[in-house]
Parts: structure tokens; sequence; C-alpha cells
């Protein structure tokens, strides 16, 4: 996002767990020391907010593996303007 100009716009952490509450630990951002583990599902959420013009993040939930990672959501990257 830095790259093409909207750095100043990330505002908030990059995701966090999901568990039993939509919002746990661990925090994703660029401060965090908490470390993934095999079994943590997890969200990954950009979103930039450009004040007086626009807002937008894309979300994905993610199930850590012990080497991979697995996309468990399934919705198309595709523009839809209401």
């Amino acid at each position: 996002m830095s790259s093409k100009g909207y750095g100043e716009y990330f505002v908030h952490g990059l995701g966090h767990g999901i568990g039993i509450e939509v919002h746990e630990p661990p925090k994703i951002n660029p401060v965090s020391q908490e470390i993934l583990q095999e079994n943590n599902v997890i969200t990954i959420e950009p979103g930039i907010y450009v004040p007086g013009k626009f807002g937008i993040r894309i979300e994905d939930t993610l199930l850590v593996g012990r080497d991979n990672v697995v996309k468990l959501t399934s919705h198309p990257y595709q523009l839809t303007i209401y």
C-alpha cells in the first residue's frame, strides 16, 4: 500500500485471531511479538481509509498449518459497486 501512495491511510492492524470471539489473539501488526501457531485461525484484513473519499477492506480467513496456510474464505475478488 505504501508503494502505491496509500501507506498513511492504512491505520489499523493487518489481522487477528478468530475463535469463540471474532477478535482474539494473536494480533497481526508490525509491532506484535506474538508467534502464529499451528491450527490458529486468523484473518488478514488490509484496509485503507481516505477521509472524505472512500474506505475499503478485504478480509480473508486462514488456517495456519505446520508448513502452510489454508485460505478458508471463498469469495471472489471482484469489485461490486451498489
